[in-house]
């Protein structure tokens, strides 16, 4: 952890009091989660969260810009976690989230440090976004950096190519992961887009290294179609569709946009980009459904689950949001994982109670924006 002396030291060498076009922004949450829990968890589930992420900017003449970006937390009972500096009544962490600039040219830009290398155009699932993995139990987590390098070139007003290279995932570890390196090519169409990936990630010990080959594409017709897939090939092991991450949906809005429905599909190899990393799927396929309706400009509701087909277990979320004024809203969620033990004698499945630890999860979170 770092202390907060040090960190003040931070701030100001990254931010000298003599420089100008300097911005901070950011959110705080305030998080109180209550709940019952399962398998080896305790019966009553209580946590208080404080949470902020706080955003700086700084420009560099007309042709760059430094980013970086901290999350500070502090927290007791469930919200805790193992990583964190434990103090009487509360545990607290500080957390580089993002650190590196951006040159920009009219047909060129470079981006380097620890940043987002997004890829794809999957809402839930992401299959292409293999460097910045996300999962759709928790949505509102923000994605990992990675600390790589990215040159962006403009050929057309349409279009993009990207050549890029990231650190790889574990720099402690001999065999933590190769260097990756690829390249990407993006265009967009009046109502369509397309984008292709390549990447090779270096041999590791035993390995000949990861090949790995992107497709994705969206449409806007009457619905929004969307479709994303990643094939992962290692020269060591046997090919076949184990590789594979697809997925697939539409979205749509109606009733003067106050109904919105998302629904996508995923297939997931047991070697392909969903079935590893921090959010690691066990299961080949699954299915994610949205429903949200806006009652006024300040007030919505959604019901959300996603689902592991095989198994047939769910995590169905029951959200409220609330906005109290400009820049501060209440959001109020419960979330009930299901499978078939809940209701007869069966196996766990990977979503239910069992697996993920809770029966039932009721959170309260206050956001501030600034």
């Amino acid at each position: 952890m770092m202390k907060p002396i040090r960190f003040i030291a931070v701030l100001l060498l990254i931010f000298p009091l003599s420089a100008g076009a300097q911005t901070f922004s950011g959110i705080l949450d305030s998080k109180l989660t209550l709940g019952a829990g399962a398998g080896n968890a305790s019966d009553f589930l209580y946590g208080f969260e404080e949470y902020a992420n706080i955003r700086m900017q700084a420009k560099v003449k007309d042709r760059g810009a430094f980013y970086g970006a901290l999350n500070l937390i502090a927290a007791s009972g469930a919200s805790s976690q193992g990583s964190m500096d434990a103090g009487e009544n509360y545990a607290a962490y500080i957390e580089l989230e993002r650190l590196y600039f951006r040159l920009n040219g009219e047909s060129v830009g470079l981006d380097a440090g620890l940043m987002r290398l997004p890829f794809g155009y999957g809402q839930a699932w992401g299959s292409s976004d293999f460097l910045n993995p996300r999962s759709p139990l928790s949505t509102t987590a923000r994605p990992r950096a990675i600390l790589g390098a990215a040159c962006s070139l403009y050929p057309a007003d349409s279009a993009k190519l990207l050549v890029f290279t990231a650190s790889p995932r574990n720099p402690f570890e001999q065999d933590g992961g190769g260097l990756i390196a690829g390249l990407s090519a993006e265009n967009h169409w009046g109502r369509a887009s397309l984008q292709a990936l390549y990447a090779y990630e270096t041999p590791v010990l035993s390995s000949s290294g990861i090949h790995r080959w992107g497709l994705s594409v969206k449409a806007d017709l009457i619905v929004g179609l969307v479709a994303d897939a990643l094939y992962a090939w290692n020269p060591n092991a046997a090919a076949g569709i184990d590789g594979l991450s697809a997925g697939a949906g539409f979205d749509y809005s109606f009733l003067d946009g106050d109904c919105y429905v998302l629904t996508e599909y995923l297939y997931n190899g047991s070697d392909s980009s969903t079935a590893s990393g921090i959010f690691a799927l066990q299961q080949q396929n699954y299915l994610y459904a949205l429903f949200r309706y806006r009652f006024n400009d300040y007030t919505s509701a959604s019901l959300a689950c996603a689902a592991a087909l095989d198994d047939l277990s769910f995590s169905p979320t029951l959200s409220m949001d609330y906005e109290i004024f400009q820049g501060m809203s209440l959001s109020i969620s419960a979330q009930v994982p299901l499978d078939k033990a809940v209701l007869a004698d069966s196996s766990p499945g990977e979503l239910g109670p069992e697996r993920t630890g809770t029966r039932l999860l009721v959170t309260a979170l206050v956001r501030l924006r600034f």
